[in-house]
């Protein structure tokens, strides 16, 4: 089956967006986002592991892919794309919290020396209750909300739908960047790439990525493996459907009940219900 290549990629594409951030040459792009986003001066960055497309495509689906990088000061930041709301959000990025913090540990290490932890994740659905599309957290006492403490992981929540509803301050940074991963409103997009010369050049790269075969190879692997994943999960509830059905089958053929009755009550076929 030929695959298609017409849909559009963008960097709300898990693949795109990592191969794109983690591109050795594309530190630039990741450092104005982070500058953008935490209202800190980076002057460098490391990506922790650069996301290579051909050992990738070896495991013939798209599994989660962690976007990793420490900055200048130490601090390591994880930054996750997540297109479908599965109601785990919050319980994921604080184990993947913990797994970067383990990562970076060994035997004997001093706990003065662990480096702060940001996860953020970029929603492309609305998850929290409120009119902000950034938000930060922060762990204060109950009893003094003033007061931070255990600073250690900060956690933040990028909410693109609410972003689309509001009129972003185009002349901010940060809103011109979600207007670019988000690409959704081809004006604010245009805006923001006029306002911004990095994002010029990171249209150029981004050009040529989706350019690349092997990426739009691995893209639609990834989509591939999502719809046999929904396609497994569907076939196990009907799987689960048939057998309750088979059981009241059972009972209602022990009782001696019309087969007609059988038939119209659990839905399964004359055969079926022959053969128990």
């Amino acid at each position: 089956m030929e695959q298609k290549t017409n849909k559009i990629l963008n960097l709300k594409d898990d693949i795109i967006f990592k191969v794109f951030f983690s591109r050795k040459g594309n530190e630039e792009f990741l450092i104005d986002f982070l500058k953008a986003l935490l209202k800190i001066d980076i002057k460098e960055i490391k990506i922790q592991e650069e996301v290579n497309l051909e050992k990738l495509s070896k495991k013939e689906k798209g599994g989660r892919l962690d976007l990793q990088a420490r900055l200048d000061n130490g601090t390591i930041v994880n930054i996750e794309m997540q297109l479908r709301n599965e109601h785990n959000i919050e319980e994921r990025t604080t184990y993947y919290s913990s797994k970067v913090i383990s990562r970076e540990t060994q035997r004997g290490t001093n706990y003065k020396d662990i480096k702060q932890v940001i996860m953020i994740n970029i929603l492309d659905y609305e998850m929290l209750g409120f009119d902000e599309y950034i938000s930060e957290t922060a762990v204060v006492l109950d009893k003094h909300r003033e007061y931070e403490v255990l600073k250690g992981i900060k956690w933040y929540f990028i909410e693109l739908p609410k972003f689309r509803k509001q009129h972003p301050n185009m002349n901010e940074k940060i809103n011109q960047w979600l207007a670019f991963i988000d690409d959704y409103d081809r004006g604010l997009v245009k805006m923001a790439e006029e306002k911004n010369e990095t994002l010029k050049k990171a249209r150029l790269q981004i050009s040529y990525l989706t350019g690349d075969e092997e990426a739009k190879r691995m893209q639609w692997l990834e989509e591939k493996w999502e719809m046999d994943r929904v396609s497994e999960v569907s076939y196990a509830k009907e799987e689960g459907k048939k057998e309750k059905q088979l059981e009241v089958a059972k009972k209602m053929k022990a009782k001696d009940m019309d087969i007609d009755t059988i038939i119209e009550i659990t839905g399964l076929t004359k055969e079926e219900i022959e053969k128990l």
